[in-house]
């Protein structure tokens, strides 16, 4: 394992239980009955903990919409042709999409990121080009990358979520844009939790019902196929994964590492997540997960993890949709913390 990546491993550490139990104690402190909240109570005191911070405030919000291409798609397995990737990110770029519009409504900046598209758009105005290789390999026929290009796509999260730390920015959004992935993202889910291919294979994009035994076929046979190279997590990723998606397993490293709450998308976003789990289980500590995906892969990702999501509408877009939603909820549980009133300011002493 290379040393930056290795190097952000080493930085992630357990949220202090100092920090958890001061936030505990305010939280109880606030004008109201205890626990009387309920999740709301939960995100303020892991986002306390997180920023190590007595009064603290939402400094700056980000959604990082990673993009890739995934030659799976010859096999059949989604709704939409590759093409559609490219015409995304313009409409993207153009603020066109559902994610510039949650995001604009939870006052988010969108940062659109070429990490492994197939075509090279150039200088678009506002497009990060950090791409590692042209397209995600077939995983049916063999590898979706290269360790070393796993690596470096991973990086290129970390990368970042560092930067985006560096300059102010405390709730990060993961997200993504990628014809096919949730192919990829269905046979991470397989290998790492690990479970049968058929108990997270969905539609994604709205495949029909009659061509989901076929997408499920695929990905068995990219798991065979890989079988030799599941033998760790990066592997894994390099294996049957997607460079989008080791991208946000990165921003999740790079968060965690950098004490910036990153806020997870669904499913696509979930598999990141999971990688960078399995990487560093202290990884979790920094992960607020958006909402759970109608894509049935996601609950059992949820149920396996032992998770709760913020939310739970039916979703299934990706894009950092999910995440621009329950930045509002976040930013509002933080609200809560620091501007509510305590019994002790006030003079009341609770149950008198």
């Amino acid at each position: 394992m290379a040393n930056e990546l290795q190097a952000t491993l080493d930085q992630i550490t357990p949220l202090s239980a100092e920090w958890l139990q001061a936030a505990q104690a305010r939280l109880d402190d606030l004008t109201k009955p205890r626990g009387s909240l309920g999740q709301l109570e939960v995100l303020a005191q892991r986002y306390v903990a997180i920023r190590e911070e007595s009064g603290p405030g939402i400094t700056g919000k980000r959604v990082l919409v990673c993009v890739s291409d995934h030659e799976v798609v010859a096999e059949g397995v989604s709704a939409y042709p590759a093409e559609v990737t490219g015409l995304m990110v313009q409409n993207f770029l153009a603020g066109g999409a559902a994610i510039n519009v949650l995001a604009r409504q939870a006052g988010a900046k969108v940062q659109v990121v070429d990490v492994g598209m197939k075509d090279d758009l150039g200088d678009v105005p506002g497009l990060l080009r950090r791409n590692v290789r042209r397209g995600a390999g077939n995983i049916a026929r063999g590898p979706a990358m290269s360790v070393d290009e796993a690596r470096r796509a991973v990086e290129v999260g970390i990368e970042l979520a560092r930067q985006a730390a560096a300059e102010g920015v405390s709730l990060l959004g993961t997200g993504d844009m990628g014809i096919g992935n949730t192919t990829p993202s269905s046979a991470l889910y397989a290998a790492l939790l690990p479970c049968d291919p058929a108990d997270v294979t969905g539609p994604g994009t709205g495949l029909p019902a009659d061509q989901l035994p076929g997408k499920t076929a695929t990905i068995r046979r990219a798991l065979a196929t890989n079988r030799e190279r599941l033998n760790d997590p990066l592997s894994t990723l390099a294996a049957v994964g997607g460079l989008e998606i080791a991208a946000i397993a990165g921003i999740c490293l790079g968060g965690a590492a950098s004490r910036v709450a990153v806020v997870v998308d669904g499913f696509i976003s979930g598999a990141g997540a999971l990688v960078a789990m399995r990487l560093c289980p202290t990884a979790s500590h920094y992960l607020f997960f958006s909402h759970r995906s109608a894509e049935p892969g996601h609950r059992a990702f949820f149920e396996r993890e032992r998770l709760r999501p913020v939310l739970d509408l039916d979703m299934r877009l990706g894009e950092g949709t999910g995440a621009a939603l329950a930045m509002q909820l976040i930013e509002s549980a933080v609200a809560v913390y620091r501007e509510m009133a305590t019994f002790s300011q006030v003079g009341i002493t609770p149950g008198a």
